[in-house]
């Protein structure tokens, strides 16, 4: 089951304008919004973290909140995405895209809601590795802001997923993010000696 977390009304409203603007709806990179027919809602908002490993693979990774992400639906399912961005001024529209997250993202949330327990959905990012997860938050915190995942939280790595992790698999964070650590360390000097 999903508990969302309700997006900045700013957000929303940028988004809103944006599908409501020819020029933003009909950008090349977005032939499904311009051969759309029927009303256009932008769905299921998520906020979009970065995961950001830095130092030794056995540190805890911290996040940081990029952004929201609303599925744009026509009729019942979803043909794109519209991405938001914090400015100085708060939020405001990035831009429109399409491609097999906007899919997966769906997917996944369907399986989510599925689950016996209830999730606070989120995105994310790992950009060294061009992975999306849809991360599940077991915990309460309400705002978007966390900055780490916790051991009771899940994963579902998107398709495409990096070589070696399973797409649409529900994976621990205990599990997941080790893999990520080691992945995202930089390799060993030459010279340096071997790890016991």
């Amino acid at each position: 089951m999903l508990r969302p977390s309700p997006a900045p009304a700013p957000a929303l409203r940028s988004v809103l304008a944006a599908l409501g603007s020819p020029t933003a709806v009909r950008e090349p990179r977005t032939p499904a919004l311009r051969a759309a027919q029927g009303p256009l809602s932008p769905e299921h908002p998520l906020p979009v973290h970065v995961l950001d490993v830095t130092g030794a693979p056995a540190l805890t990774p911290r996040t940081r909140l990029s952004g929201w992400r609303f599925l744009i639906h026509n009729g019942d399912r979803a043909i794109a995405a519209a991405d938001t961005m914090l400015t100085p001024d708060g939020w405001t529209f990035s831009h429109f895209f399409e491609g097999p997250y906007v899919s997966a993202t769906e997917r996944a949330l369907l399986q989510a809601e599925a689950l016996p327990v209830t999730y606070r959905p989120r995105l994310l990012s790992v950009p060294e590795l061009y992975m999306l997860t849809l991360w599940l938050q077991a915990g309460s915190e309400a705002d978007g802001t966390t900055v780490a995942p916790a051991a009771a939280d899940l994963m579902v790595p998107l398709a495409p997923a990096p070589p070696g992790i399973a797409a649409h698999r529900p994976y621990q964070v205990a599990d997941l993010l080790p893999v990520l650590s080691t992945r995202l360390a930089p390799p060993p000097l030459l010279g340096s000696p071997a790890p016991a």
